[in-house]
């Protein structure tokens, strides 16, 4: 079980010599953050410090310890108070810890030991809750949409109306949208919201399988099915029982094993390949595509009865460009993500680069969006990107991402050359920010006939 980086202790005692000798007790345990208070009324006022344990002497002179007792848990249940007291008075005992005192210790030789047992066992609780107190944020942020699908434009809140339509029923849903606007993130909310959230949520892109290997990868396979087949395998159908089964890119999918995923959606039910047995299944479906699924039925792609039985609750993710301010709260969430996660002081975005952000149409969507700031915090310099960092040189004139295929001494003279323009020629300061000798950036300089340092 972990702990906590530190334990907060409040130590309540008006008795200067036995406030020591509590002081040296807590100080045993380096984990342990002491703070001495000689009355009641002082420690109340600090309890918005949060502590994790008081030891709250009974008798003080200006409130009683059950007078403090009741204040400290009406204002945090949490704080687990450990009396001490003078005398051994059984039904005072007895009466505190039915008003939430973790223990009742009495001052004599043994009390060093028996407060150390009780600060051990309240330690353990204390991580107890903190653990779960960590588990509540986590899955509140990752069951909470509007955190994992950032954004108050008109566009996204249209969207998180649908989304939360929903989330209340198990329709099928069908996500529309250009790639790189979130069709996994809006699936993954209205699973994490719904009433399956306790089930799996099983993804399967349509794309990336192969055709003739997709058909075992969502109905699954007996042993001896096929060459290869040395074992039972269960398919994501069967996996995402009584949970979510996301199919991505529903569009790409052949049309020959289109009748038979109907007939599975149709009857609720399926055979592994090789076998007989009937499987009952009950997964929620959601599909996701960036292709006009009503058109691909026209071109005679896609089975139209497959699209009625899909179609279900329509969500169309907005594009990027049409999400106004968006973009700038999604920037900034991305810098802050990438700079924490690699150490870079980077932390904010110039008013002139805002401005050039919201100008671009980002054909890629959210995910070309993370891609030029992420590379623009890599090649700035300082703790604010500015204008001249953001480059949208990766994409072509149609909009498609072709992110170049050079080999790394390309890549590092394209970083030596951008820097090298950036500070005029400035060996000595380019070499001393990419921590590279100065004989690497003439030599890359003089292979590209480089002349801003010459």
């Amino acid at each position: 079980m972990s702990k906590p980086t530190t334990v907060k202790i409040f130590a309540v005692e008006d008795d200067p010599v036995y406030s020591k000798f509590l002081k040296y007790v807590l100080d045993l345990n380096p984990d342990f953050e002491v703070e001495l208070f000689e009355n009641g009324k002082d420690c109340l006022a600090q309890l918005h410090k949060s502590p994790n344990i008081i030891t709250l002497d009974y008798s003080l002179p200006d409130l009683s310890g059950e007078e403090i007792l009741k204040r400290i848990k009406s204002i945090d249940p949490s704080i687990h108070v450990i009396i001490i007291s003078g005398q051994e008075n059984i039904s005072t005992a007895v009466n505190l810890l039915k008003q939430g005192a973790y223990d009742y210790i009495t001052k004599d030789e043994e009390t060093k030991d028996r407060l150390l047992n009780s600060l051990n066992n309240a330690l353990k609780n204390v991580n107890l809750l903190q653990e779960i107190n960590n588990l509540k944020k986590e899955i509140s942020i990752k069951y909470n949409f509007e955190s994992s699908i950032i954004g108050s434009s008109t566009a996204i809140k249209k969207t998180f109306d649908l989304l939360s339509k929903a989330i209340k029923t198990n329709i099928t849903v069908s996500i529309t949208g250009e790639t790189g606007t979130g069709k996994e993130l809006a699936a993954k909310a209205i699973h994490y919201n719904s009433n399956r959230k306790k089930g799996k949520f099983m993804a399967v892109n349509i794309a990336a399988i192969p055709k003739e290997l997709l058909e075992s990868e969502l109905f699954g396979y007996e042993k001896g099915a096929f060459t290869g087949a040395v074992t039972r395998r269960i398919g994501k159908f069967e996996d995402a029982n009584d949970g979510t089964l996301f199919l991505d890119e529903i569009g790409e999918m052949d049309i020959n094993l289109q009748a038979k995923l109907l007939r599975v959606l149709q009857e609720k039910e399926l055979s592994r390949i090789g076998g007989n047995d009937v499987i009952k299944i009950n997964p929620r479906i959601i599909v996701a595509t960036h292709k006009d699924l009503a058109l691909e039925v026209s071109n005679g792609n896609f089975r139209e009865d497959l699209y009625y039985r899909l179609l279900g609750l329509p969500i169309e993710m907005p594009p990027l460009r049409d999400r106004g301010n968006d973009i700038i709260i999604i920037a900034n969430k991305i810098l802050e993500d990438f700079c924490i996660e690699n150490e870079l002081d980077c932390n904010s975005i110039s008013k002139e680069a805002k401005e050039k952000l919201i100008t671009y149409a980002y054909p890629g969507n959210v995910r070309e969006l993370k891609s030029i700031i992420e590379l623009a915090a890599v090649m700035g310099s300082g703790k604010e990107i500015k204008a001249d960092d953001i480059s949208f040189k990766a994409i072509k004139e149609d909009g498609k991402i072709i992110f170049e295929e050079l080999t790394l001494k390309e890549y590092e003279s394209k970083i030596i050359n951008h820097f090298m323009d950036k500070f005029d020629g400035n060996v000595l300061k380019v070499a001393r920010i990419l921590n590279i000798g100065k004989s690497t950036i003439y030599r890359h300089l003089k292979k590209d006939n480089y002349e801003g340092a010459f």
